[in-house]
């Protein structure tokens, strides 16, 4: 295989691996899982079952660790315009409800935009 593999989710080089990977094989910076329907050639979302190859049973969570015999990794698993909407959605949900990384707001600014809520 010519080209370098990238994790699907975070991009991080997967060259560390050995081929064939195996179910238990993770990425080696965001420790996901890589046996995944989401880093095989055969994954396509517009099609049913999101797979290409008919012959393969399908599998619900396509970011979960699978059996599936079909698998063959692909180099162009991971999409950096996806990577950068999915980062920019969670941002954005933590800005609205809030999360330990983030700094938090004073009791009496929370009381404040709480009660101009009833204005």
């Amino acid at each position: 295989m010519g080209e370098i593999l990238r994790c699907f989710r975070c991009g991080a080089s997967l060259e560390a691996l050995s081929l064939p990977l195996s179910r238990r094989d993770e990425c080696p910076e965001c420790s996901i899982h890589v046996h995944v329907c989401r880093m095989c050639l055969y994954f396509d979302r517009d099609v049913p079952k999101q797979c290409r190859e008919d012959d393969a049973e399908e599998v619900s969570d396509k970011e979960k660790v699978n059996f599936c015999e079909w698998f063959k990794p692909s180099g162009d698993a991971f999409d950096p315009v996806r990577a950068d909407q999915e980062r920019q959605a969670k941002s954005e949900l933590a800005a609205l409800f809030g999360d330990e990384t983030s700094a938090k707001p004073e009791p009496d600014a929370v009381t404040q935009q709480a009660e101009d809520l009833f204005k």
